[in-house]
């Protein structure tokens, strides 16, 4: 078969599978909550739960690790029977319309513990609201990303689809940062204006989320040629996924990858206060962050033209983990300036490589979902996706355990100066660690095959038998 010819009529039906602007905003739009919502539940909720609530570390360190047990078993159901749901608004819209009550209830519900909850049932409250906030966004999610994978069957344009899709969410994450400063400042009045105004917060967040999850659902169209492809067994549906040396593959590389990312987020926080000594300046610092992780996106696109996918995923993964390791000189440096300046500029890098990453990763798995497709004749996109997002919650839910507990064993005291000791511990999970696992993730991820060589031939042979069943 001639390689390049394949290559050449893939992109030669580009203009077919282009999705319009419209539709690649609707489909992106939700994304602005949904990154509201996990910035300040992944970064600022640890926080909030051991400095304002007054719960043990440990405790919550548990409860994020039982967030992600369950979704051993929420995600691939979510997965499965999205795949095989039926219904006017198609298999995976009619998801997106009932994730919408669940998300705003849970969310609201993380921020507004009764005033009279102490001790057990304190601890409790947040065990239900964060197990329940990220079970709703499995419904969100899963289907949400198998909805991207469908919308184009175009090797590049699922990445200017994710790369869209990545935009919005670090652009609600940028948004944000404003109620991250405006809680930093409520910190200076005490615990309860720290609580009123997280959760008027949230009461404006769960209504957006709302109006932007019901202009996706009715914006968007569905394939209907897609639906019912998959087979009754969930069981087998799963074991097509394992035996997908492809998927099989990306499983082990994005465990390896978030195992190493999932500290970052919950650190964050406690880095800029007891580390650096400027609480003050954590939006700045996460600005540096989200602005290049944003901007960079339609840099990425035409590089990934260029260089291919592949290779610009692999630099994302090394140029993530020398960013974040080089964090770890942060504790020995004296002045605030230095400190400022230097985790200014790493973070920005840091930034750049996710911009890459969150625009090229979810593209990638498309194409292995169109491998499936090839090897199968199913179209199972919420097995692989829900696959790929139970990866991540565990590797983040083992990460959190260990967190929450080398911080208690380390010495941690809430809001008072921290040892040497302990804000070695910090740096070393939020630099070091990082960076060995990146590493590791970037040699695993050189083995992967599936270029856009590869799937040229794919796609035309896919297309060949669209054809025949026509």
């Amino acid at each position: 078969m001639n390689v390049s010819g394949a290559v050449s009529q893939s992109e030669s039906v580009l203009g077919e599978q282009r999705v319009s602007w419209r539709n690649v905003l609707a489909y992106g739009a939700p994304g602005i909550g949904a990154g509201y919502m996990y910035l300040l539940i992944g970064l600022f909720v640890m926080k909030f739960s051991t400095d304002v609530l007054l719960i043990a570390p440990a405790a919550m360190g548990l409860i994020f690790s039982a967030s992600r047990i369950w979704d051993a078993i929420s995600d691939p159901l979510a997965g499965y029977l999205s795949d095989r749901t039926k219904s006017r608004l198609g298999r995976r819209r009619s998801w997106l319309l009932a994730s919408i009550v669940p998300i705003t209830g849970t969310f609201i519900m993380v921020f507004a513990p009764p005033q009279s909850f102490e001790g057990g049932w304190l601890t409790a409250w947040m065990a239900v609201a964060i197990i329940g906030f990220y079970s709703a966004m499995t419904v969100f999610f899963v289907p949400h990303l198998s909805l991207g994978a469908e919308l184009s069957a175009s090797y590049h344009e699922r990445s200017r689809l994710f790369g869209i899709r990545h935009a919005f969410f670090t652009l609600g994450s940028i948004l944000s940062l404003a109620s991250f400063y405006l809680l930093i400042l409520a910190e200076q009045q005490g615990p309860a204006a720290v609580r009123a105004l997280a959760l008027d917060l949230a009461l404006l967040c769960a209504a957006v989320m709302a109006a932007l999850i019901l202009f996706a659902v009715f914006r968007l169209k569905e394939r209907p040629e897609y639906s019912g492809r998959v087979n009754e067994n969930p069981f087998h549906a799963f074991a097509d996924v394992w035996r997908n040396p492809h998927a099989r593959l990306l499983i082990l590389v994005t465990f390896v990858e978030n195992v190493g990312s999932a500290a970052i987020g919950v650190l964050t926080l406690y880095v800029a206060q007891y580390v650096v000594g400027a609480p003050q300046l954590a939006p700045v610092f996460i600005l540096c962050y989200m602005i290049p992780s944003t901007l960079s996106v339609p840099m990425w696109l035409p590089l990934a033209r260029r260089f291919g996918k592949i290779r610009l995923w692999m630099f994302s993964m090394l140029l993530t983990g020398v960013s974040f390791g080089s964090m770890f000189a942060l504790p020995f440096m004296d002045s605030l300036l230095v400190k400022s300046v230097y985790i200014s500029i790493a973070a920005a890098f840091a930034g750049l490589a996710a911009g890459c990453g969150g625009t090229i990763s979810p593209s990638v798995q498309g194409d292995v979902i169109d491998y499936d497709e090839y090897m199968t004749g199913e179209r199972k996109e919420g097995s692989y996706f829900a696959a790929w997002n139970f990866v991540f919650k565990s590797a983040t839910g083992v990460m959190l355990l260990l967190t929450g507990f080398v911080l208690q064993v380390s010495g941690f005291v809430p809001n008072q100066p921290q040892t040497m000791a302990v804000q070695v511990s910090m740096v070393t999970l939020y630099g070091l660690f990082p960076l060995v696992c990146y590493g590791i993730a970037a040699f695993l991820f050189r083995k992967f095959k599936l270029d856009e060589r590869a799937y040229a031939e794919i796609r035309r042979e896919l297309d060949g038998r669209g054809r025949s069943t026509a």
